[in-house]
């Protein structure tokens, strides 16, 4: 349920679809949206003369205020407590009811036409991404505080960004570029589901083994959400005795899997082995070569490149072909035949990845070349010798007409760049 109100009823906790009024004489008209974490992020707003906001109560954190809501959901200032449980079930339901919603809007729109191209995709992955990301957030903070982890929930998450990938692959692989450094343990989690549906979809794997695979990759670190918080995002090197902690992981993730509906022997083998190595130096039990099946292989090449690329409490990501060349040059820990198809998968500048190119020209990689990881299809916006964003155009860095070349990735706030508001520029358009 959407529902404007005015900046003085903002709380944390609210999920900002837009921004519905704003001051005339504020300087610069702004389009916010994403979740409310706190009051500092409410004075901006106010600071930025913004008067009055559409709220998306589905996507929230908090109930909808009694005020907006229908008058025969609201129990009665006297009524027994077991109709304010029935008050809340309704409110269950009718978020179920939003969800389902979504499904049938978004099968219908792949029922009525092409939904292969990058933009159509990206409109249906962009808003699966940020709702899977909200409950799957909530999930792990349920397990934290001592909760079973809903498997079902995972499940359903992991099928449906395998249907995303394998209507195209850039599409959910683009927004594993957006960076949250607070929220990386579950996004960890949905990255490394897409990464690995991204992988096993270029090595010609099937859909329903590619959905254990991504289902394995969402519950391959679940146990951390069972060590103190403090050990898991600790800014300093661990102790060797805080390192033995957290290998225990392994052992809470398979505590919270185990005998649960849908988990199978790959899975299980997933969450066992993914931080076992081909020279043994792994663990928890130091398997070598082929006693590590090739998912797990698989899990740790992605569960490697998704940790080094990402921003966390306690270190800023490394770009894509620095965590690339890592696994390259680890060869007697890393199955180099994977290494290189993965390299080849995803391209040594992946897809949401901003370049620099030879002309003096930033520009967004939409389509990597697998016969040439160096030269993708990218998106020329912005002029680096002058500073400022010029008319897109698309390039294709391979075609023979043309020398220009990838000089290095960038981060985008080295040009004040604001990746996410970049991607909806380009590509919700």
């Amino acid at each position: 349920m959407r529902v404007t109100l005015p900046i003085s009823e903002l709380k944390p906790g609210m999920f900002v679809d837009s921004v519905h009024k704003q001051r005339a004489d504020a300087g610069v008209k702004i389009k916010s949206r994403g979740l409310v974490r706190d009051h500092g992020i409410i004075s901006r707003l106010l600071d930025e003369g913004v008067l009055e906001l559409n709220i998306d109560f589905a996507l929230s954190e908090i109930a909808i205020p009694q005020k907006y809501q229908v008058s025969e959901e609201t129990p009665e200032r006297n009524a027994p407590e077991s109709e304010f449980i029935d008050a809340k079930q309704r409110r269950r339901r009718r978020g179920q009811q939003q969800d389902e919603s979504r499904t049938r809007t978004r099968k219908k729109q792949e029922q009525d036409g092409d939904t292969s191209s990058l933009e159509k995709e990206f409109l249906i992955a962009s808003q699966a991404f940020e709702m899977h990301n909200r409950k799957i957030q909530v999930l792990y903070g349920d397990i934290t505080s001592g909760m079973k982890a809903d498997v079902s929930l995972i499940n359903q998450i992991s099928k449906e960004i395998v249907e995303s990938v394998l209507r195209n692959s850039n599409a959910m692989a683009i927004l594993t570029r957006l960076q949250d450094r607070e929220g990386y343990n579950w996004r960890h989690m949905i990255n490394c589901a897409i990464l690995i549906s991204v992988f096993a979809k270029y090595l010609g794997v099937k859909q329903p083994t590619i959905e254990q695979l991504a289902m394995g990759a969402m519950l391959h670190d679940v146990g951390h959400a069972r060590l103190p918080q403090g050990l898991v995002n600790k800014r300093d090197k661990l102790s060797e005795n805080e390192f033995k902690a957290v290998k225990k992981h392994v052992v809470h993730s398979l505590g919270l899997v185990k005998g649960e509906q849908g988990i199978t022997p790959l899975i299980m083998d997933m969450i066992v082995n993914h931080h076992e190595r081909a020279d043994g130096s792994g663990y928890p039990r130091g398997l070598n070569g082929d006693k590590i099946s090739k998912a797990a292989r698989m899990m740790a090449i992605v569960d490697v490149y998704d940790a080094m690329t990402s921003e966390r409490p306690y270190q800023q990501g490394e770009e894509p072909v620095h965590a690339l060349r890592y696994l390259l040059s680890n060869k007697e820990q890393f199955d180099p035949e994977l290494v290189q198809r993965f390299i080849k998968c995803l391209g040594v500048h992946p897809v949401g990845s901003i370049v620099k190119l030879t002309n003096e020209r930033l520009a967004l990689v939409l389509e990597g070349n697998q016969h040439a990881p160096t030269s993708p299809k990218v998106r020329v916006f912005y002029n680096t010798k002058h500073m400022h964003h010029i008319t897109a155009k698309e390039l294709d860095l391979s075609a023979p007409d043309h020398d220009i070349k990838v000089i290095a990735s960038i981060r985008p706030l080295d040009y004040q760049i604001n990746l996410s508001r970049l991607l909806k520029d380009h590509l919700l358009a």
